[in-house]
């Protein structure tokens, strides 16, 4: 394998043609995104091979092995986790073989490509950094075995991810060639908020012998990056675009950028200095070939940053005061005053008829009740949006609003984009809840997303309100969220319970509201071993009849009803109803010196039962 050393050398002999997509080419072969392109190393090495021999033809330098996402946590979607050594070795042993099929003076070297493994890092996701760098020394042990000249890390959006992978290569093999690339926004930032220049410096502080960007978009989008990445001195940068926007012709995606315009721009980004130029997506070997063409054996060009701009940080705007910042409601000021604060649930209807709902806000509102508790498809429930529920209560009704939010149906990017816009609506409170599994809900065969789980988005949101996005980077905003967690004082693993619960508080969480409780003696257990330092809002929910009783016991994850309680519903009969209410009267009386208020859920939407718990 070259030395770190020998890469810079050769960048600086000449402009080094990459070669372009592997998983286009794959793709126009007839091989769908739904199955590992990884896996075709050993399941379809021909194809792997004619991919790698038509960039050896269109005369590129350099040639990535087909092992991107061949981690163990990708390679599990497809059930080939098993397979991540061989896959790997395979795909530097593919694209060696086809390297060799030119002479050895001008033979492509090949580089061992290794992308993100495909869930975030902690805080902001649940992979915890030592298991991401064992995952990934899995990988490289496998690609360093097999023996490429280079490796090649790219597509990061997370810096923190990047640096941890160059980290491990530099273990593994001390002073290797490494080309590191990020993918950038359309802001010229990455996904998680880092500028060019910041991921080039750390990249070269890790003993990266170049640094670039790829995929992103197409190679105009690339055009600030490039000037920001040129403020740091002596960096040899490599860029590889997509071939523009992706359209949808026909069934199948076409690039729209053609290979003579990308032969222009890799003329222009080598007069710039650009000291290897490729392509990423939609990119194919005619692209390559015209690139090769044009440039030819051009030696680089240096460029030299203009006088004082690498000591001159732009600066940021200042974090403006929070957006559309509201005034402290009725609720707030009761939960910090240490007075006895009252929410309800109502879960947002299956179809799209909201007035029952809001005629029974307005009821609570007049009942007393401080706020309104807003669910967000509970037990995997297909319903109409918590969010325009919630809009559609406060047009009527003057009330707080504890807005649900669920990691199950949406990623990083859409957890952040549905709070923003309920920030921007004047919601303020939320409910940050891993979510009930898809299987348990009437769409089995739907896929959850959990990119995030409770912890990440509490301290994501936490974030938010320190004008930081959620990897930590500086905002010109800020939020005011009031950030809740739901804890379960019955859970089976009480002490696994008790850890989380103290994992959300140290991640930002402000109060804290409780599974439905019947028993006060499991809210004492509980106060006495987790010692809460955050308010509680304990959780009741009238039960109506016995059937009801025993099917939330028997068939509800994480809840237990005590079995006299359980019989003192089935006795009741037909007054079911009325016994349940006098029940969590009952406990409610026995523990309320223990919280800071009560959340009451009542069933199916029965508000009146609410009111008449809180009439004692």
């Amino acid at each position: 394998m070259l030395t770190r050393g020998h890469l810079e050398n050769l960048l600086d002999e000449r402009v080094l043609v990459l070669d372009g997509a592997m998983g286009t080419e794959l793709y126009e072969q007839g091989f769908g995104f739904d199955r590992s392109f990884d896996a075709l190393n050993l399941d379809d090495p021909g194809a792997v091979t004619r991919v790698h021999r038509d960039y050896v033809s269109a005369g590129a330098a350099v040639l990535a092995s087909n092992t991107f996402g061949a981690n163990r946590l990708r390679l599990q979607k497809s059930r080939r986790d098993g397979d991540v050594v061989e896959i790997n070795k395979r795909g530097v042993q593919l694209a060696r073989a086809a390297a060799a099929t030119r002479p050895p003076h001008n033979r492509p070297l090949v580089a061992a490509s290794v992308g993100p493994l495909g869930q975030p890092l902690a805080p902001v996701g649940r992979l915890q950094p030592d298991v991401a760098r064992d995952l990934y020394t899995e990988q490289l042990a496998a690609l360093f075995e097999a023996d490429p000249d280079l490796l090649v890390l790219e597509t990061f959006g997370d810096l923190a991810e990047l640096a941890l992978a160059l980290d491990v290569a530099q273990a593994l093999q001390p002073g290797c060639a490494v080309l590191a690339c990020a993918t950038f926004t359309d802001d010229g930032k990455t996904l998680f908020g880092h500028r060019p220049e910041e991921v080039v410096r750390a990249m070269l502080r890790g003993g990266a012998a170049a640094v670039g960007a790829n995929c992103s978009t197409g190679p105009q989008g690339l055009d600030v990056v490039v000037e920001r990445m040129q403020r740091v001195p002596g960096a040899r940068l490599a860029l590889s675009p997509n071939a523009g926007m992706p359209r949808l012709v026909d069934g199948r995606y076409v690039y729209v950028a053609s290979p003579d315009y990308f032969a222009d721009w890799a003329a222009k980004a080598a007069d710039s200095g650009i000291r290897a130029v490729g392509g990423c997506c939609g990119t194919r070997p005619a692209h390559i070939a015209r690139m090769a063409e044009t440039l030819g054996v051009r030696a680089p060009r240096i460029a030299v940053p203009a006088a004082g701009i690498e000591a001159r940080e732009v600066a940021e705007p200042p974090p403006a005061a929070a957006a559309g910042s509201a005034a402290a409601s009725e609720f707030d000021r009761k939960l910090a005053a240490g007075e006895f604060v009252t929410s309800v649930e109502l879960d947002p209807p299956r179809g799209i008829d909201c007035e029952k709902l809001v005629q029974g806000a307005v009821a609570l509102r007049r009942a007393g009740v401080d706020a309104i508790n807003i669910a967000d498809s509970p037990l995997a429930t297909a319903r109409l949006s918590p969010l325009a529920l919630a809009v559609l209560i406060r047009q009527q009704v003057d009330i707080e609003i504890l807005l649900h939010v669920s990691c199950r149906d949406r990623n990083l990017l859409g957890l952040l984009s549905e709070c923003m816009g309920a920030h921007a609506l004047g919601i303020r409170h939320t409910l940050c809840v891993t979510g009930d599994p898809p299987s348990m809900g009437d769409y089995p065969g739907a896929k959850g997303v959990f990119e995030v789980d409770s912890i990440g988005l509490v301290a994501t949101l936490a974030r938010l309100n320190r004008a930081e996005d959620a990897n930590g980077k500086a905002l010109n905003y800020r939020t005011d969220f009031r950030i809740s967690c739901a804890v379960n004082p019955t859970a089976e693993d009480l002490e696994r319970e008790i850890e989380r619960f103290h994992q959300k508080v140290a991640a930002g969480a402000q109060y804290a509201l409780t599974q439905p409780l019947y028993d006060p003696e499991d809210l004492v257990r509980f106060v006495e071993r987790a010692r809460p330092a955050i308010p509680l809002l304990v959780g009741v929910l009238p039960l109506r009849n016995g059937r009801h009783a025993h099917f939330i016991h028997h068939e509800v994850p994480g809840m237990a009803i005590p079995e006299a309680i359980r019989a003192r519903m089935t006795q009741a009969g037909e007054k079911g109803p009325e016994e349940g209410v006098a029940i969590a009267r009952e406990f409610l009386r026995a523990v309320r010196p223990m919280v800071a208020g009560a959340y009451l859920m009542p069933p199916f939407n029965k508000f009146e039962m609410a009111v008449d718990v809180l009439r004692d």
